[in-house]
């Protein structure tokens, strides 16, 4: 992923602040030689203290002998993308139908070394953890091993803790152009009101005003 200098997050907080409520994204292990990458679709819990992210998947899953292979893998998270027409990029003195269209995104690649976790006990922990992060408001019997509701369902699936190694994030708002662009960008995607416009709109506002 390419991070020219003015899409680059200004802090880890920033960064880590989206993570917290972007969390479902793809995770990518090698597969075999002369096969492509295993990609997965799913939810994860980010846990910046501690430096990782935790999920689970079936046991049957075909990803966990690519993990076992080879546990450096990538969790990719992408979202607030938003279309942005040619005509809201032109500049001054420069003909409407001359701008270029373009794509305002955010990304967050966490380059982690997977610890796959089939204890019952340590499986329990991971799952209320998750469990924890997308109920907070509880509504939910927590998971022990040996125990109903959960306990019998331990042994079908298998745990990931993703241990972060390595961080590639990117904020991609219109960061180099002018005041005058953003601006219009931003009236654009309140006029237009569609999927995810509001949220990519806010991303444009805030980071022209750091």
């Amino acid at each position: 992923m390419l991070i020219h200098p003015w899409d680059a997050p200004r802090d880890d907080d920033e960064w880590q602040r989206w993570l917290a409520t972007h969390d479902f994204g793809q995770l990518a292990v090698n597969g075999p030689p002369g096969e492509p990458p295993h990609v997965q679709p799913l939810h994860f819990a980010y846990d910046a203290e501690r430096g990782e992210a935790v999920t689970h998947l079936a046991r049957p899953n075909p990803l966990w002998h690519a993990v076992e292979a080879d546990p450096e893998v990538v969790l990719s998270v992408v979202d607030d993308y938003v279309y942005v027409p040619g005509p809201w990029q032109a500049e001054s003195g420069t003909p409407p139908e001359h701008g270029v269209p373009t794509s305002l995104y955010a990304s967050v690649q966490l380059r982690c070394r997977a610890h796959v976790v089939d204890d019952p006990v340590q499986k329990a922990a991971l799952l209320n953890r998750q469990v924890g992060h997308f109920q907070p408001e509880g509504g939910s019997a927590s998971a022990a091993a040996g125990e109903a509701p959960y306990g019998r369902l331990l042994s079908g699936i298998r745990g990931l803790r993703l241990e972060v190694t390595g961080v590639r994030a990117k904020f991609k708002y219109a960061g180099k152009r002018s005041e005058a662009v953003r601006e219009r960008i931003a009236a654009g995607l309140a006029d237009r009101d569609g999927a995810r416009d509001a949220e990519a709109r806010a991303h444009v506002l805030r980071r022209q005003s750091v």
